[in-house]
């Protein structure tokens, strides 16, 4: 019976620490992370098909600075620069973006800027 319960609280333990998301410091590991995990939110086939429904003939590209916090969750998306000047489009974006978590986690606030092409 002791042998079971230090198995399972072994087996507990061991996929907490395992499951935990890995704090990132170093500034240019962040940027490199946000931008990877930005471009591949907006080249998925879930973002595409979102995007088809309303703007099907829309492309260019657009520079935004978005925040994450120490959680991993976007706080904010700002359009720096952008060809395309539907309105619309904007606040689609920015409303897909900040539904978004990352796989990793900070130590404070962070604000990335972005060039995201469609």
């Amino acid at each position: 019976m002791r042998s079971s319960i230090l198995l399972l609280l072994t087996l507990f333990i061991t996929t907490a620490v395992f499951s935990q998301k890995v704090v990132l410091t170093d500034e240019n590991l962040i940027s490199d992370a946000v931008r990877k995990e930005i471009n591949e939110i907006f080249e998925s086939e879930a973002f595409f098909k979102k995007k088809n429904k309303k703007f099907n003939d829309l492309t260019g590209s657009m520079t935004v600075d978005i925040g994450v916090n120490e959680n991993s969750k976007v706080v904010s998306f700002y359009k720096v620069e952008s060809d395309i000047q539907d309105i619309n489009f904007i606040q689609f974006m920015s409303n897909y973006i900040l539904e978004h978590k990352f796989k990793f986690k900070l130590q404070k606030r962070y604000k990335i800027r972005c060039t995201i092409a469609f």
